[in-house]
């Protein structure tokens, strides 16, 4: 064992300070282990949120050294032996106390995102898709809710007003899964993703993915694709054009059907 020095954020919402605690180290240990040889001898009310300790639940988000990251996927080795190791909580939310914070915002735009909506008349066990479109939105999938890249997002961390009209990466990942689905029958999702989940604030600065633990290409295959489909959405004029006709024939239709 070595001796390291661990300086670790503690307090709440109204008051907090950055302490330092000296813990012994194990050769191949992760920071998940140190915090929990912390608690186990020198803090024991420390907070610190955790679940698998296997990078898969994204429980265990925080900022190491200044930057958004799993705990239990930050090996040891990767800081110099006589480097402080810094930790403190996911910026961008409201903390709770110590390491943990209230991430709820991200669930609650989980919840006005339009739920996946098959074509009428096609059961489930009856969907059938090309492997090519399984493999296209199988990296979205893998997404595990660590919220790293919603913290580093730098629409919301530094500017927590922009919140109530804007989801994050996260969700922008969701929204062009569904959209590029060759199943869903939602026609309103470039609408949406422009409208309501803000996807014209995100300038495409790849902070998000670079702090990605499951290695998604948010940026490159989710947001910038699904940014060129809002705009061909709402500015290409052959589409434009085709939905005044379209309009312009269903209100035909609907006086017809009110005059009979």
């Amino acid at each position: 064992m070595t001796a390291r020095l661990f300086k670790v954020w503690r307090g709440d919402d109204a008051d907090g300070a950055l302490r330092d605690f000296t813990v012994e180290v194990n050769e191949g240990e992760v920071v998940l282990d140190v915090l929990h040889r912390l608690q186990a001898t020198q803090a024991p009310d420390l907070a610190v949120r955790w679940n698998c300790k296997a990078g898969k639940c994204g429980s265990c988000s925080m900022e190491i050294n200044g930057k958004p990251r799993l705990a239990c996927m930050t090996r040891m080795s990767i800081f110099e032996a006589e480097e402080p190791v810094t930790v403190t909580p996911l910026r961008t939310f409201p903390l709770i106390r110590d390491l943990v914070t209230d991430v709820s915002y991200n669930y609650q735009k989980a919840r006005q995102m339009p739920a996946f909506a098959p074509p009428a008349g096609v059961a489930p066990g009856e969907y059938r898709m090309q492997q090519v479109d399984v493999d296209r939105s199988q990296e979205f999938r893998k997404c595990i809710e660590c919220f790293l890249c919603q913290n580093t997002c730098h629409v919301v961390r530094d500017h927590d007003e922009n919140k109530p009209a804007f989801s994050g990466p996260r969700l922008f990942i969701r929204a062009a899964e569904l959209d590029m689905h060759p199943l869903d029958a939602r026609e309103d999702r470039k609408t949406f993703a422009r409208a309501e989940q803000g996807i014209g604030y995100c300038n495409i600065t790849k902070c998000c993915t670079e702090v990605c633990p499951e290695h998604i290409k948010i940026t490159d295959n989710a947001i910038i694709p699904m940014k060129e489909r809002v705009v061909d959405h709402r500015y290409d004029p052959v589409v434009w054009l085709g939905r005044k006709i379209f309009r312009r024939d269903q209100v035909g239709r609907d006086e017809v059907g009110a005059g009979s």
